[in-house]
């Protein structure tokens, strides 16, 4: 597996590989991987000649300073479970190499990022598209791979690539989840095992929501789930909301839409969890 932590040498590598007509898969992550990062490499394994990972803590993305500097980083660990997952090579850049002079590129999403995460998390989607746009110049995929779990992230994205024109296509992969149903994090392991036994309270609500939409108004619904997270008061409740999974404009009636996703953002002690649950697609 080849590592690379400078932007020319990464571009020159790619450059050679891409000239021989070899394919290449991207994963960009943040580090501190799980199995939700690994089925994303594998699937770009299966799909691609050459699959690259990328490991950056994004600063221009985060809303709090505290945020950032507790991010968990297992650069060792990575490594070694990208090494066993078979990818061919890493991207490891520096804050200086990404962005040796300030930033200060302004996107319009639209409505895409008025609501839910964007909302509650100012100039976040910024700092994702701003990575996201450089990554991709940088090595140049056939492919790009995004969970699921970051579902607004992903619409973004897929909004970002079709508005520039930028040759890629993004692949979305499903959720993974731990065997009691918590979606997959690099947060989680800074639950504490009071708070990780709490964890799976979201999807089992979110699984409740997804049995009863369709016997309830969209209102009650969501009014319903908001009273039963209130009975779990490890949980702080951020927002649940029911959107349209193109515009992510919340839906006001079932037969609105064709497609319909909840999503969910929580606090569970000083961590902040999100997840969603597909009704209609």
């Amino acid at each position: 597996m080849k590592v690379f932590e400078k932007i020319f040498e990464t571009c020159n590598f790619l450059k050679a590989i891409k000239a021989r007509g070899v394919s290449v898969g991207f994963v960009p992550t943040m580090g501190a991987l799980h199995r939700g990062h690994i089925s994303l490499i594998e699937q770009s394994l299966k799909e691609n000649d050459i699959t690259v990972c990328s490991i950056f803590v994004n600063p221009i993305q985060f809303n709090k300073k505290s945020d950032l500097e507790n991010y968990p980083r297992e650069t060792s660990s990575d490594f070694q479970k990208l090494k066993l997952s078979g990818c061919d090579m890493v991207f490891t850049p520096s804050i200086d190499e990404m962005y040796p002079e300030p930033v200060n590129t302004q996107f319009d999403f639209g409505q895409l990022d008025k609501v839910m995460e964007g909302k509650h998390r100012p100039g976040h989607f910024n700092g994702v598209a701003i990575v996201v746009q450089k990554l991709f110049e940088i090595i140049m995929p056939d492919r790009a791979y995004f969970g699921e779990k970051d579902f607004q992230q992903l619409a973004i994205i897929q909004y970002l690539v079709k508005k520039n024109s930028i040759p890629v296509d993004i692949v979305p992969c499903p959720i993974i989840r731990e065997d009691d149903g918590l979606a997959m994090s690099s947060r989680n392991v800074r639950l504490t095992s009071v708070e990780r036994k709490e964890a799976p309270v979201i999807f089992q609500l979110l699984q409740q929501a997804r049995e009863k939409f369709s016997s309830l108004p969209v209102e009650a619904l969501i009014r319903l789930v908001k009273e039963e997270f209130n009975k779990h008061p490890l949980i702080k409740l951020e927002y649940f909301e029911i959107v349209d999974m193109e515009t992510l404009q919340p839906v006001k009636k079932w037969n609105e839409c064709k497609k319909i996703i909840a999503c969910v953002a929580v606090h569970l002690g000083k961590i902040r969890l999100i997840d969603n649950i597909i009704f209609i697609s």
